[in-house]
């Protein structure tokens, strides 16, 4: 796992390189992943509306921000993401944001289809789902804790809708963002720091 990992990390961007990554492959048409269709590329340009605006609006909760400023421990944090993924887009600026506030973070973004062999580790249901945070210990490397694709509420939101519709249509996807924006990034702080915390119990 440690040789995926170090393979992983060269490839890996900061938050802010991956941003404009994602917009110079846009400019050109185009967006990140194997997969190459005018859907996809719409999704992205959605995505970096969405972004511009959670960076702004996105605040940090007391609670969470001291927690994290009280880190002992050096982690690096990889998220798995694409620049076409709604959930990615509503989530990576949160965590960007929790990073931000510990010198013990670091951040880094691999793209899922540049990574198969790292996505492969950490499937959902046997499914590629993203983005997926994963939480390491800075100098082993070891993988101490994994979240994701999405918070609790927003992924029983999509199961409920898909037992009844059978489907993951454009409602339901309409209906995850009006989700997100009510919630604010609350629910994702909080089940993040939970297992920060935990990872925290048990290394210091």
């Amino acid at each position: 796992m440690q040789e995926i990992i170090k393979s992983s990390l060269v490839k890996s961007y900061s938050y802010f390189t991956y941003r404009e990554h994602v917009a110079n492959l846009l400019k050109e048409g185009k967006s990140t992943g194997n997969e190459q269709s005018e859907s996809l590329t719409k999704y992205s340009e959605l995505n970096e509306v969405r972004m511009n605006r959670l960076e702004k609006t996105i605040q940090i909760t007391e609670r969470v921000a001291q927690s994290l400023e009280n880190l002992q421990a050096n982690y690096i944090w990889i998220v798995i993401s694409e620049g076409w993924c709604g959930d990615a887009a509503q989530l990576l600026p949160i965590i960007h944001k929790m990073a931000e506030l510990s010198e013990k973070i670091d951040l880094r973004i691999v793209l899922r289809d540049e990574n198969e062999a790292l996505m492969n580790q950490f499937l959902t249901n046997g499914g590629k789902a993203i983005p997926k945070l994963l939480i390491l210990d800075a100098e082993t490397l070891t993988v101490l804790s994994d979240w994701g694709p999405r918070p609790e509420g927003a992924k029983n939101l999509i199961l409920d809708y898909k037992t009844r519709h059978g489907v993951v249509d454009e409602t339901a996807k309409t209906e995850l963002q009006k989700w997100y924006l009510h919630d604010k990034g609350i629910s994702t702080q909080k089940e993040i720091i939970a297992l920060v915390e935990k990872v925290e119990k048990q290394l210091v």
